[in-house]
């Protein structure tokens, strides 16, 4: 089909004569080019043993850890761990970005809103009922990257309503904005964007693809990093690569389909049908509006380093960590199709810990005590939300140290008895 990561005519065919199973069916096999990865259903939590909150304003109650099957001594002491590894970052988030933390001058420029943090907070979940919160769990603070893994929920609706029919076509087919027309970019497929393996070339909003060229999250923030340093380009598909310019092309390119902002999308097919709050907000830059139709929109961001992003507190990112647990349902009614959480949760073939806009633990290559199944929602700060299917556990956890981030999911799965 002339693009990377496409499956032969033969194995597509194959592929979507078979369909997939219910959420408690039989194993889902989903093939990628050169990667094929099982997803078991024996090791996924019933669906019909989950508990689903009633809509926000109703309190989400807490239930005592041991009818969860925790000890309670020992989970109090991965919540205080949690308390007490609070972030290194000044609450002053403006200020963080000013001392070029992500990058310095003058590409470090903020675009967008930026608000003070609150404390440390969090929730931790089982089965979908409150085993453990601290904190303000209703502080409202932006989110950094969490906010890609909700961009990949937007692209799911997208997808299901047949908006995004095929993650391998190519963006160009479909968006005619100039940004996927030059001989480097046509190339370039949705799958591709999504995996963070485009390698798309260009400016958006008044930042290079460059900024972000030679990105090391690990070396984030610290002397010696190479971020915004000069690389050749491979061709799309080619190399992985954690940059926010090509993840706000995305979200332009999502908005183009949808023709309507993409928060009301989120809004209208995800964070209403679960019960989330109305406090939430999305934002984009103040360079970041276009005309479609006729009618003034912005683009959001898929992140916050310029500014903007998600703004959300714990219990609704909880939220969406119980969906992602149920596979897309909530309470039993479909938000997004089976065959998109399978998508989204497959490894990317040169990153095994990346799928669509989600973190994975593959072969536990992000966290040793989390179950390989894991995947996460990440974002600078940090900004966490854990979402183990073989266990049921969905934990949130807001500005806590980076680095102890292992040490409170250790200590939790040791709280967890059997």
């Amino acid at each position: 089909d002339g693009a990377e990561g496409v499956l032969s005519r033969k194995n597509r065919a194959r592929a979507e004569a078979c369909p997939f199973a219910s959420r408690d069916g039989p194993p889902l096999i989903v093939y990628t080019r050169g990667h094929t990865r099982v997803f078991r259903a024996e090791r996924q939590v019933p669906s019909e043993s989950l508990y689903f909150p009633s809509p926000d304003p109703a309190p989400w109650p807490m239930v005592p850890p041991e009818d969860e099957g925790f000890d309670a001594a020992r989970l109090a002491t991965a919540v205080a761990f949690a308390r007490e590894h609070e972030t290194p970052w000044s609450r002053d988030l403006a200020s963080v970005m000013a001392s070029a933390y992500f990058e310095p001058p003058p590409w470090n420029e903020i675009l967008g809103p930026v608000r003070p943090r609150g404390a440390p907070n969090g929730l931790v979940t089982r089965h979908g009922r409150v085993v453990a919160r601290w904190g303000d769990t209703r502080q409202v603070d932006m989110t950094f990257s969490v906010a890609k893994s909700y961009l990949n929920l937007v692209a799911g609706i997208a997808y299901d309503r047949g908006l995004l029919p095929d993650p391998q076509e190519r963006v160009g087919t479909r968006i005619k904005d100039g940004g996927f027309e030059s001989a480097h970019n046509r190339a370039i497929t949705w799958h591709q964007m999504l995996q963070q393996t485009s390698e798309w070339q260009g400016s958006l909003w008044d930042k290079p693809d460059l900024v972000d060229r030679n990105r090391n999250l690990l070396t984030e923030g610290k002397p010696g990093n190479v971020k915004g340093t000069y690389r050749p380009l491979r061709g799309p598909g080619g190399y992985w690569e954690y940059n926010d310019v090509r993840v706000n092309r995305l979200s332009l390119s999502l908005l183009r389909l949808f023709r309507e902002p993409l928060p009301r999308v989120l809004a209208d097919a995800v964070m209403h049908p679960i019960g989330a709050s109305s406090s939430w907000e999305w934002h984009g830059y103040r360079n970041s509006r276009v005309e479609i139709g006729g009618i003034s929109m912005e683009s959001v961001s898929g992140g916050s380093h310029w500014g903007g992003g998600v703004f959300i507190h714990a219990e609704d990112q909880a939220r969406v960590g119980l969906l992602m647990l149920a596979r897309g349902a909530w309470a039993g009614r479909p938000i997004l199709s089976d065959r998109w959480i399978d998508l989204s949760i497959t490894p990317c073939d040169l990153n095994p810990t990346y799928g669509y806009l989600w973190w994975l633990n593959t072969h536990r290559g992000r966290s040793a005590s989390a179950s390989p199944e894991s995947i996460f929602a990440s974002g600078a700060g940090a900004n966490s939300t854990w979402i183990d299917p073989t266990t049921g556990i969905v934990a949130v956890l807001r500005w806590i140290d980076t680095s102890a981030i292992e040490g409170f999911i250790s200590r939790l799965m040791s709280a967890l008895n059997g």
